[in-house]
């Protein structure tokens, strides 16, 4: 019996252990793949604090994992197939077992919406963040996909580095906010291709072009570029709890200021919530507060 299991080893669940255990919560982390999530897609991490050069994805990741593990939070390598909130004994079932604990965290992240071209580009050229990346780029040229409010105000943020942002929307109209269509529109750097998708992306080891189709007449153009931003959403890893948790209609958990859903003693954190801002930073911050959360229930039951 836990006192608190967290399902999910990005940087939300990973903080989530460290704070749980500091707090002397007896913590199961379960983790289907590698720790580490979304930030294992990037190569390049450059705005997380105290890190005074770049470092990767992969090694964040990990020296989050080590810290975990130095403090003794026990760490189960497993798919969480279903889980069980009907009681206060509430019950995890995973791919190599079941499991029961007085509280539960659930950080298990959101999946970028992929295109299906870029393969064997991804953290050689293709990012899905430009906040993240786009200081990588800096006086280049770059493709960012996409016509939502992500989709425009990061291909603002990628105008600010790079030379120029070739903006490839399929529909003849942008989705987003009338402020950010104009700012996209105005912006001297920002090219845009509207009624077009991607098909191909090519390259010798990183990405050197794009090539798009158009939506009216099929005609197919080839665009040189030295990047790729996909920004066409994120899908929260949450199908198996449908039902079974207050979400909303695009699957992300709906949780109060404490990090709190509506069962008690269990949290959610991270980018299965539906934010605004998608950050490591961010992520983490989720994480500790829904441990504080998490051990105060305790104390209360």
């Amino acid at each position: 019996m836990y006192d608190v299991i967290i399902v999910g080893g990005g940087p939300a669940g990973l903080t989530a252990g460290i704070y749980a255990k500091r707090y002397g919560l007896n913590t199961l982390l379960i983790e289907k793949i590698a720790p580490g999530g979304q930030m294992n897609l990037t190569t390049t991490i450059e705005n997380y604090p105290g890190f005074d050069e770049p470092v990767s994805g992969y090694v964040l990741a990990n020296k989050m994992l080590n810290q975990v593990l130095s403090l003794g939070v026990e760490v189960k390598y497993s798919e969480v197939l279903d889980i069980d909130f009907k009681d206060n004994k509430k019950r995890i079932f995973c791919d190599d077992g079941e499991y029961e604990t007085q509280t539960i965290i659930l950080a298990m992240g959101s999946s970028p919406k992929r295109l299906g071209i870029e393969g064997r580009f991804i953290g050689k050229g293709v990012s899905y963040c430009g906040t993240c990346d786009a200081p990588l780029f800096k006086g280049k040229t770059v493709a960012a996909v996409g016509g939502g409010d992500t989709a425009l105000e990061e291909s603002i943020i990628l105008a600010n580095h790079a030379s120029k942002v070739h903006l490839i929307h399929r529909r003849d109209k942008f989705r987003g906010q009338k402020v950010l269509q104009d700012h996209v529109l105005n912006n001297p750097k920002i090219q845009i291709h509207f009624n077009r998708v991607p098909v191909k992306i090519d390259g010798e080891n990183f990405v050197q072009s794009i090539e798009l189709k158009s939506t009216i007449d099929n005609t197919t153009e080839k665009l040189d570029i030295d990047g790729v931003f996909i920004f066409i959403g994120n899908k929260p890893n949450t199908d198996f709890l449908k039902g079974k948790i207050e979400m909303n209609d695009d699957g992300f958990i709906l949780v109060d200021k404490d990090m709190q859903t509506n069962i008690d003693g269990v949290f959610a954190a991270g980018d299965i919530l539906n934010k605004h801002v998608k950050q490591i930073v961010l992520a983490c911050s989720d994480g500790a507060l829904a441990a504080f959360s998490a051990m105060s229930f305790c104390k209360l039951t």
